[in-house]
């Protein structure tokens, strides 16, 4: 007896990978991560459709050859046959076409498709957000025929407003309107700062010499943040110790009178602040600094709503945040009154 060998299948070439490298322009460019450079070296193909793409200087000086080409779906399959890696490079906005067609020939099922990858080769890191908002007002600062006249006195209103919103959306709980209400807030920081950054060094908003003011970023603004936090806070960034809030806050008022220099408790504190707000905060900043005074005696309400504010004070209460309370329990009850609901239901 002849024994007879089953025929074997011939193996199955190999189908290859497909590896969209993606990147964020909010990261500078050249910083990838290292798996990103171990894919790019060991690619048989890389491939882009922008010559412009920011990487691109990058990615020649470490000697990783790109060809400018924007393959179809079926192309960039074929591409791959024999077990070839190849790394496409998408544009700023992404590639629709093609990763529309590649999920076409996957769930074709007719074609065998090679491995697919997305392997982000930088990623945002948080605050990232905020490099577009900067680009964003710039635009806007330059092209909008309304943001393009605005100066910093005609948008301290809108400061205001936006703020009042802000403590209206915290005190409502109203978790969807805080986020709007601080971007907003945001919104007047980012606009001031962008303004600003037109001032003119040489001699004034007329060039004539006088009154010349310097110009200064976002940037300067963040960086003296910064500072500001870090010399504030000793007890975090420094040797200091603080166990509690109080002694936080000590750090926080010596380090502040010394950078400030002032005279008196009272100096720095904006008299144009609502009323019970500034009799709540002159009382704060004489009880902190051990200044032994007296309430002023005077006939009339105002002389009450001081020492009404000043023990809130001492009490640890927000007069401001403790009338509006009141004032808003007084609100729903002229509207039952009315017959009508609360605002908001």
């Amino acid at each position: 007896m002849t024994d007879h060998a089953e025929p074997t299948a011939a193996p199955a070439e190999p189908t290859g990978r497909i590896v969209l490298l993606t990147t964020s322009h909010r990261v500078a460019p050249g910083v990838l991560s290292w798996p990103a450079w171990q894919t790019l070296h060991a690619a048989d193909r890389v491939l882009c459709a922008d010559p412009g793409h920011p990487q691109l200087p990058y990615l020649r000086e470490a000697g990783i050859e790109v060809t400018f080409e924007s393959p179809d779906a079926h192309a960039l399959v074929e591409a791959c046959a024999g077990g070839r890696t190849v790394v496409v490079l998408p544009g700023g906005e992404g590639d629709q076409r093609l990763t529309d067609g590649l999920a076409r020939l996957a769930g074709s099922g007719r074609v065998s498709m090679p491995d697919l990858e997305l392997l982000p080769g930088s990623y945002d890191l948080p605050g990232a957000r905020l490099l577009d908002l900067v680009q964003v007002m710039d635009r806007v600062r330059r092209e909008c025929p309304w943001t393009s006249r605005q100066t910093h006195e005609g948008l301290a209103k809108y400061a205001i407003e936006e703020a009042y919103e802000l403590v209206e959306a915290i005190e409502d709980g109203d978790r969807e309107e805080l986020r709007e209400e601080l971007g907003d807030v945001l919104l007047q920081v980012v606009f001031h700062a962008r303004i600003a950054e037109e001032a003119d060094g040489d001699g004034g908003a007329d060039g004539d010499g006088e009154d010349a003011v310097e110009a200064f970023s976002i940037d300067d603004v963040a960086g003296a943040l910064v500072t500001k936090l870090i010399h504030r806070h000793p007890h975090v960034f420094g040797d200091a110790e603080a166990e509690t809030p109080e002694d936080v806050s000590a750090h926080w008022q010596r380090t502040k009178a010394v950078e400030k220099r002032r005279e008196s408790v009272t100096d720095g504190i904006p008299v144009g602040q609502p009323g019970l707000a500034l009799a709540a905060k002159l009382a704060g900043r004489a009880r902190t600094g051990g200044v032994a005074v007296e309430l002023p005696r005077g006939e009339g309400i105002g002389y009450e709503l001081l020492e009404l504010a000043a023990r809130a004070e001492a009490a640890g209460i927000d007069p401001e945040t403790a009338l509006r309370a009141a004032a808003r329990a007084y609100r729903d009850a002229i509207r039952a009154a009315e017959g009508l609901a609360e605002p908001g239901e």
